[in-house]
């Protein structure tokens, strides 16, 4: 059974979204405040999913979600009622893996939980180990590790999913609608600016130049390539 941390400083909005995440059969924790959320997940107990609020009394959600993920991948959907879309880049960019615009319909927010909670599912390579650039980039799919230079990289669940896309495929183009589509799902409704920011991230992580990437190049017009480090 999965378990969603509801973070929220409204009771009201909390109560209606537990209540139907237990009528879908997950059990739920919840936190009025970022400082009780970060605590929850340090914790260690076990969390699948978290639903945080941007407006929070102590810390902003994008404060909380950067937190989460200096020691966590756990997926983060992110209740705002900030519809710029510069606001949801920069969600996206703290490491958050989607985005619900308030006012919201609870039944619509639980097919979202369950439909990341599917994309952050173990997918694995055929091999237990693959390796790029004489062993400078190792992915290990049964421990769900990815390591650069010898030292393991976290990354996010959206992040691992567009890893495994590369790496099965070094050569091959993908367009930005297959990437979306493999990573962020076919109910995805934003535009292709949200997987090119997934991409920075993963640079950020895996190349020695992010700049200059050796891995994920840039194919113009269509979208991007992996090249395995050749």
């Amino acid at each position: 059974m999965k378990t969603i941390l509801m973070v929220d400083d409204e009771e009201k909005i909390r109560e209606v979204v537990v209540s139907y995440l237990h009528m879908d059969g997950f059990q739920t924790l919840e936190a009025d405040t970022g400082g009780k959320a970060l605590k929850m997940v340090r914790s260690g107990v076990k969390i699948d999913l978290v639903i945080l609020d941007l407006m929070l009394p102590d810390l902003s959600g994008e404060e909380v979600c950067k937190s989460i993920r200096q020691f966590s991948a756990i997926p983060v959907i992110m209740l705002t009622a900030k519809i710029a879309e510069d606001d949801r880049i920069k969600g996206l960019s703290l490491g958050a893996d989607d985005y619900v615009l308030k006012p919201f319909s609870p039944r619509e927010l639980i097919a979202r939980v369950k439909a990341n909670l599917r994309r952050t599912q173990n997918d694995t390579l055929l091999a237990e180990t693959i390796s790029f650039g004489d062993g400078d980039l190792v992915i290990q799919p049964s421990k769900h590790e990815v390591s650069k230079a010898g030292k393991q990289v976290s990354l996010t669940p959206n992040e691992y999913k567009l890893m495994l896309a590369f790496a099965r495929h070094p050569g091959r183009t993908f367009s930005r609608e297959e990437l979306i589509v493999k990573v962020l799902g076919f109910d995805f409704e934003g535009d292709s600016r949200a997987i090119d920011q997934h991409v920075k991230n993963l640079r950020q992580k895996i190349e020695s130049d992010s700049k200059n990437p050796q891995y994920i190049t840039t194919v113009f017009a269509v979208g991007y390539r992996f090249t395995g480090g050749v």
